[in-house]
């Protein structure tokens, strides 16, 4: 896996997970991650020279390889979560930007195997988000100042230098939880510092309200804002002018 992991500087505790499951994801690493990652999750800082036996190879989709990955000792279960459950990781090929994936997700077995073997080297556990005790309204007001730049303020995704923001609407409240603390790829992340637990709660439920966003003044073309949706009304506009022009004209003829 090839991912920036950071995490919290105060990671929650978890419980231990049973050694079976422990010594599960143990082999699973060795199968999809070392490659990427090395032995023990310690990173690598270069890349084998001969990748042979390295990384994932599981369908025609995929490659062998070997590649330059961070250290995993410490990310805790809140990231190894995250990466796995969204299809970021395994990536298909070393080098491109993590994406939401559900080619490459491995099952939920072999996710909490993986997670368990990862979070057995410490670090901070998965949240859990309460958006029923969030504010809409505060939600709105932190995501549009915090998340609107990169995934626009409904979030549907946009664009920024060397990266593409995904839109929000396959993301559970527990993978946005992640995200803000983790920051994953060049998304910064916020500390409880930055943004409370009871904050997150907000921003989750906005979130989670953007999936089903009501557009009472009619047809929303993807909350692109007012510009395009009133240029598209006069493009529209003109469009039937010229048509009912035409019918006018045939008719008086």
């Amino acid at each position: 896996m090839l991912a920036l992991l950071l995490v919290t500087a105060a990671p929650a505790a978890a419980a231990p997970a049973p050694k079976a499951l422990v010594s599960q994801g143990d082999h699973l690493f060795g199968e999809y991650c070392l490659g990427c990652h090395g032995a023990n999750a310690q990173g690598r800082a270069q890349a084998p020279s001969d990748a042979t036996g390295y990384g994932p190879r599981r369908d025609a989709n995929t490659t062998t390889q070997g590649g330059i990955g961070p250290k995993l000792q410490g990310v805790g279960a809140l990231a190894a979560d995250f990466y796995l459950r969204t299809g970021y990781m395994p990536l298909p090929h070393v080098g491109l930007q993590p994406r939401r994936s559900y080619t490459h997700r491995l099952a939920d077995p072999q996710i909490r195997a993986l997670v368990a073997y990862i979070a057995s080297f410490g670090g901070p556990a998965i949240p859990t988000p309460h958006p029923e005790l969030g504010n809409l309204s505060e939600g709105q007001h932190l995501f549009a100042e915090n998340c609107a730049g990169c995934h626009q303020v409904v979030a549907q995704g946009g664009y920024v230098t060397g990266a593409v923001p995904p839109p929000l609407e396959d993301a559970t409240a527990v993978q946005v939880a992640e995200a803000v603390r983790i920051g994953p790829y060049v998304m910064p992340r916020f500390s409880q510092q930055q943004l409370s637990d009871r904050q997150l709660d907000s921003i989750v439920r906005y979130a989670e309200w953007t999936k089903d966003a009501p557009h009472p003044g009619g047809w929303a073309i993807g909350y692109l804002g007012p510009i395009p949706e009133g240029l598209a009304a006069w493009f529209l506009g003109v469009l039937a002018l010229v048509l009912m022009c035409l019918a006018i004209g045939k008719r008086l003829r």
